[in-house]
């Protein structure tokens, strides 16, 4: 069993996830839009370039998305956040600055007692992050 984090947005998952895909170094699966859908007859035409499924694959691990229709928006995303794990400090900087890019850094990426790095932040796009390195490398 694998639990992947599903990410709603409220139009802007194209541009959250090809970001993320690039901060992550991970490979977009798929990305759909509602006009691409076998549903597609089912939307209205102002939904179909926005995106009804996608996946990003980081090594074994998947995040996936989607927008939401207007007539469901979401709220913020506050109250969950998504954690990474990486296997070096090296790593561990390079995915939180990235990640933090025209975001906000909630708690600066530090040695704890826990960790040789931890830190949070909230991106761009109002999705709440967690960087942990266990490794002192």
């Amino acid at each position: 069993m694998k639990i992947n984090p599903y990410l709603i947005f409220n139009g802007d998952c194209k541009a959250a996830f090809t970001f993320y895909a690039q901060a992550l170094q991970g490979q977009l699966d798929v990305m759909m839009t509602f006009g691409e859908s076998p549903a597609r007859e089912h939307f209205a035409a102002d939904l179909h370039n926005l995106i009804i499924h996608t996946r990003l694959s980081v090594g074994d691990q998947a995040i996936m998305g989607s927008d939401t229709t207007p007539d469901r928006p979401t709220d913020d995303m506050a109250g969950c956040s998504v954690s990474l794990n990486v296997d070096s400090i090296d790593e561990a900087e390079r995915v939180f600055n990235a990640l933090a890019e025209d975001g906000s850094v909630q708690m600066p990426l530090e040695a704890t007692f826990w960790a040789a790095r931890f830190g949070m932040l909230v991106d761009r796009f109002g999705v709440s992050w967690m960087v942990n390195c266990e490794k002192d490398q």
